[in-house]
């Protein structure tokens, strides 16, 4: 799915032209956080203790704004992905990001669920999150196929036609936001 998303962006006459590097989190093998500290500790108080978490928080702390793409199950979020955002805090505080889910529905509950996981770390999300349902239901030979990690035909077909505006939307709105500035903390007193 996410291939579908970067070939929609990189062919697409978006302004600025993307540059879009995916990072897969299955290469990042990282188990259930098991850091002694929160990662809100890191770098004010401490510092990560363990190999995974500091590639993670490297990798994802090298850029300037995220798309995320999610599958959802059994109406949520996946659990690796929420795994991988309780590891970050400091490294995409205030930046801002694009959601785009999918599933049979099209992952509206995972969607929503990113987006307040996201907000405790004051990431600025999108307006527009697309939600890629998958073509034919209740017939379940599109998720089958997306099941197995592939872009069902029916499907991809469909969501070239009427998610592809979508998805150059939310990207527009992420370009707007990369050039603006987070709003300054007002001090608590």
């Amino acid at each position: 799915m996410t291939d579908f998303v970067h070939k929609i962006l990189l062919t697409s006459s978006a302004t600025p032209a993307p540059e879009l590097t995916i990072v897969d989190l299955k290469t990042f093998n990282l188990p259930v956080f098991d850091e002694a500290i929160s990662p809100s500790a890191v770098p004010a108080r401490a510092q990560f203790a363990h190999e995974h978490s500091k590639k993670w928080s490297a990798a994802i702390a090298s850029y300037d704004g995220y798309i995320i793409v999610t599958a959802e199950y059994n109406k949520g979020t996946p659990g690796g992905l929420k795994n991988a955002i309780d590891y970050l805090y400091h490294d995409i505080e205030g930046k801002p990001a694009l959601i785009i889910s999918y599933g049979i529905f099209g992952g509206s509950l995972a969607n929503e669920q990113v987006a307040q996981s996201l907000s405790t770390f004051q990431v600025r999300t999108t307006e527009t999150k697309p939600k890629l349902a998958y073509e034919g239901f209740p017939s379940l030979d599109e998720t089958w196929v997306a099941a197995a990690g592939n872009l069902g035909e029916k499907t991809e077909k469909a969501w070239a036609e009427k998610e592809t505006g979508n998805i150059l939307k939310g990207y527009a709105e992420l370009i707007e936001l990369l050039e603006t500035p987070p709003p300054i903390a007002a001090p608590h007193h």
